[in-house]
C-alpha cells in the first residue's frame, strides 16, 4: 500500500502513527504557508472598531493557533472561544493552555453557528477561507470580522511528485486548498482520507472514494482496504 502524506514537512508525524504496518509512505507537501508578522496582525486587530467587544472568537485552523493569545485580547469579558476541528483545538491547547475552548466543531465550521448567538464575532484564520460560517452568522444579523494571520499557497510539484500522487493507494488531504492541487493528479482507485466534513465536501465534488476520519481508528480502516 502506497500512502502519500501531503501536509508540510514536519506536520505528518502524528498521521504516520495511524498507518498500517508495512505501508510505503511518501511525503509530497501540496501547500506552503506564509505566516504574517505578529505585530502586523496586532495592529490590524487593535484598529478594529470591535476590539475588546467581541463576544465570540472562532479559530478556524491549527495554523491560526499561534495567534490565539493575541486574538483573545480582543474578546469582551465572558466572550467564548470556539475551534474548527479537534486538531485545531489541540494546537490551541499547546499554544495557549490557559484558554478555555467552549466548543469544538467536529463536523465542520458550520456546526459552530448554533452556539454563537451574540456578536460581534472574530474569525481567526487564513486570507482565503470558506464562507459557510461567516454567511450563516451574518444571516443571523451578527457582525463578523475575519482576521487573517497567514496565507496558504500551492506548492510547486516536480514531475516525480506528480507521479507518486498518481500511483497512490491512499492520500491524506487535510484542507480544500491541498485538494485543489492534488485533484487533477489523483486517480479514481485512490482513497482520499480527510479530517472532516468541510474537506470531505470539497473532495466529493470530484472524487468518489473518500474516508472521513482523523485518528488512530484509521489503522483498522486502512488495513481492511
Amino acid at each position: 500500500m502506497l500512502v502519500v502524506l501531503t501536509r508540510e514537512r514536519g506536520h505528518n508525524e502524528a498521521v504516520r502513527a495511524w498507518l498500517p504496518e508495512g505501508a510505503e509512505v511518501i511525503e509530497v507537501p501540496l501547500t506552503t504557508t506564509r505566516y504574517f508578522d505578529v505585530e502586523d496582525v496586532r495592529s490590524t486587530l487593535v484598529a478594529n472598531d470591535h476590539f475588546g467587544k467581541f463576544q465570540a472568537l472562532v479559530v478556524t485552523s491549527s495554523r491560526s493557533a499561534a495567534y490565539l493569545a493575541l486574538a483573545t485580547t480582543a474578546l469582551h469579558e465572558g466572550g467564548i472561544v470556539l475551534s474548527v476541528g479537534p486538531a485545531t483545538a489541540e494546537a490551541m491547547s499547546a499554544h495557549a493552555p490557559g484558554v478555555v475552548v467552549t466548543m469544538v466543531g467536529r463536523d465542520g465550521a458550520l456546526t459552530l453557528s448554533p452556539a454563537i448567538i451574540e456578536g460581534p464575532v472574530l474569525l481567526l484564520g487564513a486570507t482565503s477561507t470558506r464562507d459557510e460560517l461567516p454567511a450563516a452568522l451574518r444571516a443571523k444579523g451578527l457582525d463578523v470580522t475575519e482576521l487573517a494571520c497567514y496565507e496558504t499557497r500551492p506548492a510547486a510539484l516536480r514531475g516525480e511528485d506528480e507521479q507518486v500522487i498518481g500511483r497512490a493507494d491512499v492520500i491524506f488531504i487535510a484542507a480544500p486548498s491541498a485538494w485543489s492541487v492534488a485533484s487533477p493528479l489523483v486517480t479514481n482507485p485512490t482513497w482520499v482520507v480527510v479530517p472532516g466534513s468541510t474537506t470531505a465536501t470539497a473532495v466529493r465534488a470530484t472524487h468518489e472514494r473518500v474516508i472521513e476520519g482523523w485518528g488512530p481508528e484509521l489503522r483498522g480502516l486502512l488495513s481492511a482496504l
